[in-house]
């Protein structure tokens, strides 16, 4: 589940150079490279200027209008209108008739905009391009996902042996005519002849899970039918597998024989749980003990209990104080966890399965002031220990008593993810990436600490063309905050940059340097990208996170306003040329500062958003999410959530920055609902002539499952829009 290292390397220096390059040495080929630099960076000009430009005929039409019904909730003494709740029902006829009226009128805004055809064809060479998924070996075979330049979905491959030849194992092009239908590898048996995969029908979070056969190619009958499932596991002998479920029902760990009707599946873990709460299953290498750990809502505290599969014994408490967080794995015969108990930037520690209690943890890497440990690894007889430092990404391996054996690190500001291997074995992968450059996979020796490059992408930009920082500020309370920002060596700070700024400040999810085609599109089209770390992050440990939930909240909407302010006095932009852009909790965060300083953006774009804070609890898997927002039903809880609740704050003929909300039927974790609400009541209520639009999807949803052609059309919608608004005059 957490099985993935994270690692920031030395930034470049403030020429541009990296820190081991000599900058005496200019030949003819960097000579043209340079040359070639300046004229993409005159094209994306051209095309930003194109898309600003504002030509005789395009004119923007009103919006349909929505009809209002009004409704008032009285809550704890105050009255909550909700004018669009009638939008809530989903299948309704006349709310179906809505969508349709406002994916057409979004269809006429967007359509009429010049530069989108260029835009296209930029869009797609960042796309559509290879990208292959990190490698796992198992019985002498690697697995891992593909998909070519040229297709729509990622295709599970296999090979025999490390340089042998890769077939297809399974291909979901064939299983849906738009390609709306997804698979994704979930586990692989021991020996390697047999492998767990789900299938996701557009972007739904229900999967479906199957077994496939690896010799013959061929599923076997047993079906796990759409749910939400968390970990599935094959079991070591290759009786059946485990699984998780959760959501719409408690929380459950299962065991199913293969051959057996799923009635007959045994539940091993979950009597008396309640459905807010998830489970995690990790299971040994050699099949024998089981760890599950129990999250309190998304982000809240854990639980971890064992289990020995072999002889059957009942479940032991390992820890369950309700206060801390901690994720276990094991490392042959030991229990490794990482654990913020005594320790808010976390340690790690390890136990005896057999006997875990808290109480007897061993510490072999301390906690730290200047870093946050994320989590472990167990590979080639070591742990692989990733942490942050000051949001830089880094790893260290450990032996398994704590010893510093080395560190892994490049020469470019970036994140190192993956740690796929396991703890027999020597070999292991990991992928080093940024904002502008994709996944290249490395073939790691844990044992000598060589490394080779497995898989290299091909560049959809010259990545020598961008350079990445780190800049902090200071926040409205006196927190200094860091953010990065990316853009070209000779970028003139008059102010005049279209600038984009995105940032999530929350779940304790840390945003660090990873490839975004998003951003890398935005950059070539001669622009500046900035992501900020606000609280309510993980970035600085736990403290950090709780300085943004609940009632401090309000604290991430102001550490995200404090950094837009700061790209406007250090010059890079100016309130008109600076878009913000954020999705799911991210959409909350555009959401809520869009309407407490309007004056300072000049375009949003936000999706799959949280916007009524008052009831979203009440739909989908929301109530998981109580322990990071609060609730409305709790009195002190309401008074702060309705304060910042993006839904109950709009101002009638408020001056409101043009704004385009994405959503679809697809997402089945934040209720769509909140954007065509929000989109309703906005273009309702906006003083302003700036559009409101709605793009809304029928297939697409929060766990994504777009074939590549739709990922186009939604990035030309985007970033057309916002070079249209904020763009070079």
């Amino acid at each position: 589940m957490r099985e993935f290292l994270v690692v920031c390397t030395r930034p470049v220096d403030a020429n541009g150079l990296g820190l081991s390059g000599d900058a005496e040495r200019v030949d003819v080929r960097e000579e043209n490279m340079a040359v070639s630099r300046r004229i993409a960076w005159i094209a994306g000009a051209a095309l930003m200027a194109a898309c600003a430009a504002e030509e005789p005929g395009i004119d923007v039409p009103p919006p349909p209008p929505t009809e209002v019904r009004e409704v008032v909730d009285t809550l704890h003494g105050v009255d909550v209108p909700d004018p669009y709740r009638w939008l809530e029902d989903q299948e309704a006829p006349e709310t179906r008739a809505w969508i349709d009226a406002q994916n057409a009128y979004t269809d006429t805004v967007l359509g009429a905009l010049p530069g989108r055809e260029e835009l296209r064809a930029q869009t797609a060479s960042v796309l559509q391009r290879d990208v292959v998924g990190l490698p796992n070996e198992r019985g002498g075979r690697y697995f891992y996902s593909k998909r070519g330049a040229d297709q729509d979905l990622s295709v599970i491959y296999v090979r025999d042996g490390l340089d042998g030849e890769d077939r297809v194992l399974i291909d979901p092009h064939p299983m849906s005519p738009d390609h709306s239908t997804s698979v994704a590898l979930w586990d692989i048996s021991d020996d390697g002849t047999r492998v767990a995969y789900a299938v996701r029908e557009g972007g739904v979070d229900e999967v479906s899970i199957r077994v496939r056969d690896v010799d013959t190619g061929e599923d076997l009958a047993d079906v796990l039918p759409a749910a939400r499932y968390g970990v599935v596991t094959l079991a070591a002998d290759g009786s059946g597998l485990y699984y998780e479920r959760y959501g719409d029902v408690t929380p459950r760990v299962m065991f199913h024989a293969f051959g057996t009707p799923m009635a007959d599946d045994v539940q091993l873990f979950g009597e008396g749980y309640e459905r807010h709460q998830i489970p995690v299953t990790v299971i040994s290498d050699d099949g024998r003990w089981m760890a599950v750990h129990v999250i309190e809502g998304s982000s809240g505290p854990t639980e971890i209990h064992l289990k020995d599969l072999e002889r059957d014994t009942p479940f032991v408490t390992a820890i369950a104080d309700g206060v801390s967080e901690s994720w276990a794995d094991f490392a042959g015969g030991e229990l490794v966890i990482v654990t913020n108990l005594d320790a808010p930037n976390k340690r790690v520690v390890l136990a005896d399965p057999a006997d875990p209690a808290f109480e007897r943890w061993r510490e072999v890497v301390p906690e730290r002031d200047d870093v946050v440990v994320e989590r472990v690894a167990a590979l080639g007889g070591k742990l692989a220990v990733s942490y942050l430092q000051d949001v830089q990404p880094r790893v260290a391996i450990h032996e398994l008593d704590g010893t510093h054996v080395r560190d892994i690190a490049f020469d470019t500001l970036g994140s190192v993810g993956g740690g796929a291997g396991r703890w027999t074995s020597d070999e292991a992968f990991f992928t080093f990436q940024t904002f502008h450059v994709p996944s290249t996979i490395y073939r790691y020796d844990v044992a000598t600490g060589e490394q080779s490059v497995w898989a290299a992408p091909e560049l959809p930009v010259d990545a020598a063309a961008y350079e990445v920082s780190q800049r902090w500020f200071t926040s409205k309370d006196g927190t200094d905050v860091p953010m990065f920002v990316v853009h070209r060596p000779d970028v003139a700070f008059d102010g005049s940059n279209p600038t984009l700024l995105t940032g999530y400040g929350g779940f304790n999810n840390s945003m660090t340097p990873w490839f975004s085609a998003l951003a890398t599109t935005w950059l070539e089209s001669g622009g500046v990208f900035a992501q900020a770390n606000m609280r309510g992050g993980g970035e600085f440990g736990e403290e950090w996170h709780r300085a943004g939930m609940l009632e401090s909240k309000q604290n991430v909407f102001d550490d995200f306003i404090a950094a837009a302010e700061h790209l406007v006095a250090e010059g890079y932009t100016s309130p008109e040329h600076l878009a913000i852009l954020g999705g799911s909790n991210g959409g909350l965060l555009v959401g809520a500062v869009s309407n407490q300083r309007p004056d300072l953006f000049g375009a949003v774009v936000c999706t799959y958003p949280l916007l009524d804070m008052v009831r979203y609890h009440q739909f989908l898997v929301a109530g998981f999410w109580v322990p990071e927002y609060g609730s409305s039903d709790d009195p002190e809880q309401f008074a702060y959530i309705h304060a910042y609740s993006p839904y109950h704050n709009v101002v009638d003929g408020g001056d409101y920055p043009a704004t385009l909300y994405l959503s679809g039927d697809g997402d089945t974790r934040v209720a769509p609902l909140h954007a065509r609400k929000m989109a309703a009541l906005m273009q309702a209520k906006n003083g302003s002539d700036n559009p409101i639009l709605l793009r809304y999807h029928t297939q697409a949803g929060h766990s994504g499952g777009q074939p590549v052609s739709q990922q186009i059309d939604e990035m030309v919608d985007t970033v057309s829009f916002l070079l249209w608004q904020v763009g070079r005059e």
